[in-house]
């Protein structure tokens, strides 16, 4: 009886000091921005806040998002799933959804191990019910950047309620567009054009795109200094040593070959982790092929929670300990659609130096070209036409063939297509090969070419006088997909 009785007290005890031992976990995440940090080598860009949290914690030079999208991007991270698994393959906003609510996700994974769960800003995954947030504040996308304070004011509300270990996901609005340079003084020094250049993955500079590559870097320090409220926040709630932050961006920004692209501007973002004050932590720059598929494991084994089977990326833990040499060989990336004005299915691999991206529709015009060109950037067409150095490149985006090879080593912007040159052929092959793998390995329901013209004749049902209207949009994918 005395055996049994110290037994039952040592398995209370050890349950106990697990459950206090467990961190608080505060996840940022960022709109519409790839790594145009200070911390990563930006040089207009100001970002002292971020620079140095990256400079106390371990920051990702390779990140990626599956796919360069908002709603796919969220949605893979919280179910730990590639979006042609989970069924987001769109803009929550478009109707696209899960295809099965009960999907395991990292909310009710974190809820069931006790962790008290937050969210303020946009969820956008369909449906939002899918996830049983405790908390939940500003759900709208407040791209008007309204009331910003108010993020850092009911993150503190929420950190300071209960003594139970919390996850607090808090979503900014910056840097999407609009590009709004300055709000109430924030930044207090904003860029202008002549300030800046534009990013180099545009391969051309004119005054409009230094334009809005300056305001896009506005946007990016009115973050910065959101993100230190927060910060402050968590420091005034005393529970910082306690916690795992982890900043990200959600896809590139929404830019020329950034966002709704399976290019390095649209799938490459910043991912920086810190926890303070945990033994083994310390301050590094990791140079493996991460994905943010891999902070749901990394999250729910900070949390000594149980995994659920089949996710599609694995623990960060190690890494953070210093104790990972090799990681991964090679990294998938995605794209299907973002709204209905651009359905153009492609898949991605990368290695260490090669990148092949697959169009699934080869030779067709890809509609989400167009879209980006004539929406926000008026006129441009004509000097990307007039351009020697980039003509091809944007000519090969706008309708592409059926493998497009990049060199990231020595072409790290993605501008000279190798498929077609025979010197390259065994890398290309060998990719193809992997690539295929994985396809097959992930059950990709656009191996059937059948499942890319059903979807597609949905969505073009939806197009009147040349513009998709919601409101026609009737989609039924999840039904058939897998039949």
């Amino acid at each position: 009886m005395v055996c049994f009785r110290f037994l039952f007290f040592l398995t209370i005890f050890v349950a106990f000091v697990k459950a206090n031992s467990r961190p608080n976990i505060l996840l940022i995440v960022s709109e519409d921005n790839g790594p145009e940090l200070g911390c990563y080598g930006e040089p207009y860009v100001q970002t002292p806040v971020l620079d140095r949290f990256a400079s106390n914690g371990v920051r990702f030079d390779r990140a990626y998002v599956p796919q360069a999208g908002c709603s796919q991007s969220r949605a893979a991270l919280l179910t730990g799933l590639y979006p042609h698994q989970n069924g987001q393959i769109g803009l929550a906003t478009w109707k696209f959804r899960l295809y099965n609510e009960n999907t395991p996700n990292l909310i009710h994974s974190l809820k069931r191990s006790g962790y008290r769960t937050g969210l303020i800003g946009k969820l956008h995954v369909n449906p939002a019910s899918a996830f049983p947030f405790d908390y939940k504040k500003i759900p709208s996308s407040n791209f008007s950047r309204k009331k910003l304070g108010d993020y850092a004011r009911f993150a503190k509300s929420f950190m300071a309620d209960g003594d139970k270990p919390f996850f607090l996901s808090v979503n900014y609005p910056d840097p999407h567009r609009p590009f709004i340079r300055q709000i109430k003084g924030i930044p207090k020094n904003p860029l202008s054009a002549d300030d800046v250049k534009p990013l180099a993955y545009f391969g051309i500079d004119t005054p409009e795109l230094r334009n809005q590559t300056a305001d896009y870097y506005n946007c990016m320090s009115r973050l910065d200094t959101l993100i230190g409220d927060l910060l402050e926040a968590l420091s005034q709630s005393g529970k910082q040593k306690n916690t795992l932050i982890i900043y990200m961006g959600d896809h590139g920004a929404d830019l020329l070959r950034g966002k709704r692209t399976s290019y390095e501007g649209g799938v490459r973002v910043p991912l920086i982790i810190q926890w303070s004050g945990r033994e083994g932590f310390g301050k590094s720059v990791r140079n493996e092929l991460v994905s943010t598929l891999d902070l749901m494991p990394t999250i729910l084994s900070a949390a000594n929670a149980a995994l659920p089977k089949g996710l599609a990326g694995k623990s960060l833990i190690p890494m953070l300990q210093g104790q990972v040499k090799g990681w991964r060989e090679y990294l998938f990336t995605e794209f299907n659609l973002h709204s209905a004005h651009n359905f153009y299915p492609q898949r991605t691999i990368r290695g260490e130096r090669f990148k092949l991206i697959q169009n699934l529709q080869p030779g067709v015009l890809n509609p989400g070209y167009d879209f980006t060109i004539n929406r926000f950037f008026d006129g441009l067409q004509k000097t990307i036409t007039e351009s020697n150095n980039v003509r091809d490149a944007y000519s090969l985006m706008r309708r592409p063939p059926a493998f497009e090879l990049y060199d990231l080593n020595n072409d790290p912007v993605e501008l000279r297509n190798l498929a077609d040159d025979n010197k390259f052929s065994s890398q290309l092959q060998s990719l193809k090969n992997k690539l295929a793998e994985w396809r097959r390995e992930t059950n990709d329901p656009f191996l059937d070419p059948k499942n890319i013209l059903q979807l597609q004749t949905e969505i073009k049902a939806s197009i009147r006088d040349g513009k998709p209207d919601k409101k026609l949009l009737k989609l039924n994918y999840w039904n058939y997909f897998f039949e």
